[in-house]
């Protein structure tokens, strides 16, 4: 099967008529979007290698979501509604001719895509070791969008959903028995993109990121950007493993501690809000059916500050993952 008829045969999708947002999909040399009025595009691109960010033998439709799911966190966390999105797919010639792995890879992927309106209008593909690029792009209203770089002290730090679950499903420190470890691998492989969340938090939260790398990393992303330092109770945010992943214990805290502040591939929001928008951040999280949790505050002046439940600072240093570190 050649590259052009793999196209047609697992990605290409009948031409929908023109909508406000496309003028123009899939089929030709570029799409033709058109925002509405008011409105800013927003566009991010991830990559996942094989053996870097999935493991080889992962379930291709799992695949398929978690390539989309990634990028839709990233709109997620800027306050943005998906447009649609394109897709560069490097396959080795013996995964090309694998019909079952290509029909279900696609339909993991175009099932999140249908489920968020998020239609796919171009791409590339090409020989090489299984390498997925995605590039998504989403609208927000001009001067709306959620950025990195206004927390204030006295901030709260909110995160959203479950933190840690996917860090255990890659790591051995801990023997997980088969049901642990598959809801585990259900975090890891189908991440829930905070699309709805996002929206809500427009007007609310002061910053916002998505979780990819580590709790301790990723919000420093935001206090560089914003010039300021944080507090984060390690415990609190340790709390919010899946008790159907790994039970809190005191044998485990320092595993559970781990997992969340540095584990990453959580894909969740962490933000910071006023403390007099608790009730408003509330409102969000049910209006968009997300959990959210209270983990730390901002401070003034550098740096973060990881402590236990009783507000004792944790030794160590808490980096996110760097793919060259």
């Amino acid at each position: 099967m050649g590259e052009f008829e793999l196209i047609e045969r697992f990605f290409k999708q009948p031409a929908p008529p023109a909508t406000e947002s496309i003028a123009l999909g899939i089929g030709d040399d570029c799409a033709l979007l058109r925002p509405a009025p008011g409105m800013q595009l927003a566009v991010s691109s991830d990559m996942l290698v094989e053996g870097r960010h999935f493991f080889a033998g992962v379930d291709p439709a799992a695949l398929g979501h978690k390539a989309l799911a990634v990028n839709l966190s990233d709109l997620a966390a800027c306050g943005a509604e998906p447009l649609a999105f394109t897709l560069a797919l490097a396959l080795p010639p013996e995964r090309a001719r694998a019909h079952a792995w290509l029909a279900a890879f696609a339909h993991g992927l175009r099932a999140l895509a249908d489920a968020h309106g998020c239609p796919l209008v171009g791409g590339d593909t090409t020989a090489g070791p299984l390498n997925l690029c995605i590039t998504v792009l989403g609208q927000v209203p001009a001067g709306q969008a959620l950025r990195r770089d206004g927390a204030q002290p006295g901030d709260e730090l909110w995160v959203s959903g479950t933190l840690g679950d996917a860090r255990l499903a890659l790591r051995s420190e801990i023997a997980l028995a088969p049901a642990q470890l598959a809801a585990a691998r259900q975090r890891l492989e189908r991440p829930t993109p905070r699309l709805s969340l996002g929206r809500a938090l427009r007007g609310i939260a002061t910053s916002c990121i998505d979780l990819s790398d580590g709790l301790a990393g990723d919000v420093g992303h935001i206090l560089k950007a914003s010039g300021v330092g944080a507090v984060i109770d390690a415990d609190a945010a340790a709390s919010l493993i899946s008790p159907g992943v790994l039970p809190p214990s005191s044998e485990t805290l320092d595993l559970r501690r781990h997992a969340v502040l540095v584990g990453g591939d959580d894909y969740e929001l962490a933000f910071t809000a006023p403390a007099s928008a608790r009730p408003a951040v509330r409102a969000a999280a049910r209006a968009s059916a997300t959990p959210v949790a209270r983990v730390g505050r901002i401070t003034a002046g550098a740096g973060l500050t990881v402590t236990d439940a009783q507000g004792q600072p944790l030794p160590g240093a808490f980096a996110s993952f760097d793919h060259f570190g």
